[in-house]
């Protein structure tokens, strides 16, 4: 049997979409476009919400938590995809690998939970409306908001343990655009198998606990909702509902199926991943500002006293 030589890794390089290189200067001005359009909507969400205090309830509360972790989440990935369709590979250091993975974890797991907190917000708020504010109060607020991220950490600090005690020998080329769990695993020279199958474990029974929580919570809202003798209850609260259930579907199904089917082709994996990575956090204000009259309201209420308060500086000045 041939002997493995280990040594210090360090750096990886990233192959990004470089398949693909007569699509590069397209991919470069849409994923850019994307970018900017998430930056923008989701600052425009958490300006709104900060600066309104008709949306300081719980249930903006953790659309505000859902927005900032939507910037953060896609600022971990997208800008170096943007950059590697410009520099065709790139690479990018063990250290700055390591911490990319952690943060992707961090704010994509935090997320997965803080949507299933919404989830049983919104069971609250229409199947006990009576009892919501005491339900609801600002300490049990605070506690969810900062349970989410305590087992974001939890989740993004066993997975990136686990995959960088493994030892990695070259060539130190990863298949993706950024550095994530299965694109490690298949560089690493040791045996993998328990990784996989905590992946299994942790995507498979915590993401389908969160799925499942989520769904039974909206079985009884729609039961709730049929009951209504209001037309108007009924179609606020489907408004609501659905958009936070589309949130739901664009960020879980892609995360699943990549996963939870190791086998799947680098450029199928790199595809689904673009869905969670940029295209849902760009995707979530518009489905919330929409959807929401109170948000679109509360939107048009500081634009106007924006344009009032620079009318009446024209006037001074």
């Amino acid at each position: 049997m041939e002997k493995v030589n280990f040594t210090v890794v360090i750096k990886f390089t990233l192959l990004g979409f470089s398949e693909m290189q007569s699509l590069q200067s397209l991919f470069f001005a849409l994923f850019l476009a994307i970018y900017l359009l998430t930056l923008l909507g989701n600052t425009i969400i958490l300006l709104t919400i900060r600066l309104s205090p008709q949306l300081h309830s719980p249930m903006y509360y953790f659309l505000f938590e859902l927005s900032l972790l939507d910037v953060c989440y896609s600022s971990t990935t997208v800008p170096k995809m943007i950059t590697g369709f410009i520099n065709g590979s790139q690479s990018i250091s063990y250290e700055g690998c390591v911490a990319q993975l952690y943060f992707f974890h961090f704010f994509g797991g935090t997320e997965g939970f803080l949507l299933t907190v919404m989830a049983f917000d919104r069971y609250v708020a229409i199947c006990n409306p009576l009892r919501y504010t005491n339900i609801m109060s600002k300490m049990v607020l605070r506690k969810l908001m900062l349970g989410t991220c305590l087992v974001g950490t939890l989740h993004s600090t066993f997975q990136t343990v686990l995959t960088f005690r493994l030892p990695y020998c070259g060539p130190y080329t990863l298949e993706h655009y950024f550095c994530d769990v299965p694109p490690l695993l298949k560089v690493a020279c040791a045996d993998t198998s328990l990784n996989k199958i905590v992946i299994m474990v942790n995507v498979g029974i915590v993401a389908l606990s969160c799925f499942l929580l989520i769904l039974g919570s909206y079985i009884r809202i729609v039961i709730t909702i049929l009951k209504m003798r209001s037309e108007e209850g009924k179609r606020k609260a489907f408004s609501t509902c659905t958009a936070h259930l589309i949130v739901v579907l664009t960020l879980y199904v892609p995360c699943v199926l990549i996963y939870l089917q190791p086998a799947t082709t680098n450029s199928i994996q790199k595809v689904m991943a673009v869905f969670y990575t940029a295209i849902t956090p760009a995707l979530n204000p518009l489905i919330y500002s929409l959807r929401s009259e109170e948000i679109k309201k509360a939107m048009k209420k500081l634009l106007f006293r924006q344009v009032f308060s620079l009318q009446e500086k024209k006037r001074q000045g």
